[in-house]
């Protein structure tokens, strides 16, 4: 019997001790993802994380960008961070993978769609089941985001991220949106609904984020992000 099997026969029988008691020890194998994407992740270095759907095929337009723009990134000095599956994953891994730069995957446990590609470095795969861990590693290790186009995880990524930053829960970094075609009518929405008619969010916080086409302007607004703020991306 499986945990969540488990699980689901205690409230079954309404057996509410024996739920409490599950929940207090999944804290320890939570703990144990958190040091152990830290030992691992912290060892890495200077990375650029690359966001994008698991189902983009390896002839679409994207795909072949995201390779070119973890090419450039190696070439400019950054490790390239994936979720370490197929896709626009694969992708970014790839194109660091064939520039000879550091290619870094956080799986995450999936019933559907979620595999290894074969263009992460062995010694940096990191697997993990919680989907909230795996994203405190995103943001912990990273210098910066790409968002390519991507579905609902993509978009949990991305306004993670958004939100941190607007909150300032963590220091701004640069985040690059791949694509103007795919991004236009959320952003137009954003602007208008969210902004404008109800006052959701302020026009500063459009600023938070870049739209760009190309891959020289994805890595351009990252490198350039570090030298205007007369820093240079580290740990």
């Amino acid at each position: 019997m499986t945990e969540e099997e488990r699980i689901k026969k205690a409230f079954a029988k309404k057996n509410w001790p024996e739920i409490k008691t599950s929940d207090s020890w999944a804290t320890f194998k939570i703990m144990a993802e958190f040091v152990g994407g830290f030992e691992k992740m912290s060892r890495i270095g200077p990375c650029v994380s690359i966001f994008g759907s698991a189902r983009t095929k390896s002839d679409n337009k994207y795909y072949l960008l995201a390779e070119q723009i973890a090419a450039k990134l190696v070439n400019a000095g950054f490790g390239v961070i994936t979720g370490g599956g197929p896709g626009i994953m694969e992708a970014g891994n790839k194109g660091a993978h064939i520039a000879g730069g550091k290619s870094v995957g956080l799986n995450i446990e999936l019933p559907f769609e979620q595999f290894h590609n074969r263009y992460l470095d062995h010694d940096k795969i990191i697997n993990f089941d919680y989907f909230f861990v795996r994203k405190v590693m995103f943001v912990k290790y990273s210098q910066g985001f790409i968002a390519m186009p991507g579905g609902f995880g993509t978009m949990d990524e991305l306004f993670e991220a958004l939100t941190l930053i607007q909150t300032h829960k963590v220091a701004r970094f640069p985040i690059v949106l791949v694509g103007t075609d795919y991004w236009k009518g959320l952003l137009d929405w954003i602007k208008s609904t969210m902004g404008d008619q109800e006052k959701n969010v302020s026009p500063a916080d459009l600023d938070l984020f870049k739209l760009v086409d190309t891959a020289d302007e994805a890595v351009n607004y990252i490198l350039d992000y570090y030298a205007d703020m007369s820093i240079s991306p580290n740990f």
